[in-house]
């Protein structure tokens, strides 16, 4: 429902130029049905009152990433054409963009990775397969938790918000078992951050399961001496997906969960996330 809407007002914003409005200062702005579409947020709620949260739209399968993430130069040339004016340095920096991946194409894509990526990993060709699943994992977190990736301001390249501005650290585990010394945290990145995200993918690329922690929480209770924390699954069984709904509240996008969750994740949840 809120899809259709959104999308009719991109095309109808983008049907003309906005020069002398205001709506150039917008830092969020929604793609339409297609990259050359876009409407200002405020735009959006100014002529549909319903629209009171982008976490609206997040709930329907729409995704926010910063401007710099996405590399979408349709977005300059459109920003220029509606607004007679580039798009600034400034801005650049702080916009976000909504945007609803196509997730049925994504599904269908992971098992054929899936295939591609057993072959190419059995003939030796692929040897370290992490780049791939790490941002697989990552998109994610992103999708069914309403997070925000946008241009980290130290080194780390992209860092993960909440729509209310809590940092989240988002670590993938890429095994069918965890390993018995467990999923790996870095103790400095934990203490950096509000919430600390840990994505189960399966070999097949499927969510297995998944920890939604507090980092207080993570650092107060599986502290170390070192600068390494690591998640053993016998320490953190009871606030699995697959165990506790303690953290279902958290998931802004429970169809996308079930979606790309195996078979065995998306049985145990299916009943307890309605």
């Amino acid at each position: 429902m809120f899809k259709e809407k959104v999308f009719e007002l991109a095309r109808e914003f983008s049907g003309q130029t906005h020069g002398a409005t205001d709506y150039d200062k917008d830092l969020i702005f929604v793609m339409g049905g297609s990259d050359q579409e876009f409407v200002p947020w405020s735009y959006v709620q100014k002529n549909d009152p319903s629209f009171d949260s982008i976490g609206l739209l997040k709930s329907e399968g729409f995704v926010y990433s910063g401007y710099e993430f996405l590399e979408l130069t349709s977005f300059d040339q459109w920003y220029q054409k509606q607004f007679q004016k580039k798009l600034s340095g400034k801005s650049v920096k702080s916009v976000g963009i909504l945007h609803m991946p196509d997730q049925k194409a994504i599904f269908d894509t992971v098992e054929v990775v899936y295939q591609t990526h057993k072959i190419l990993k059995d003939h030796k060709v692929l040897v370290n397969g992490k780049n791939l699943p790490v941002q697989l994992g990552e998109w994610y977190a992103k999708i069914i938790f309403g997070l925000h990736q946008i241009k980290s301001t130290s080194q780390r390249g992209f860092d993960f918000k909440t729509e209310l501005g809590k940092t989240v650290e988002v670590k993938i585990d890429f095994h069918d078992t965890t390993s018995p010394k467990g999923v790996k945290i870095k103790k400095s990145l934990a203490e950096l951050s509000d919430y600390t995200i840990v994505m189960y993918v399966a070999k097949n690329f499927t969510i297995r399961d998944i920890l939604f922690l507090d980092s207080d929480f993570v650092l107060r209770k599986f502290d170390s001496k070192g600068h390494t924390i690591f998640l053993k699954d016998q320490d953190v069984q009871n606030y699995f997906f697959s165990r506790s709904d303690k953290h279902y509240d958290k998931v802004n996008n429970k169809s996308a969960l079930l979606r790309f969750a195996n078979p065995q994740l998306a049985m145990k949840l299916e009943d307890r996330l309605k």
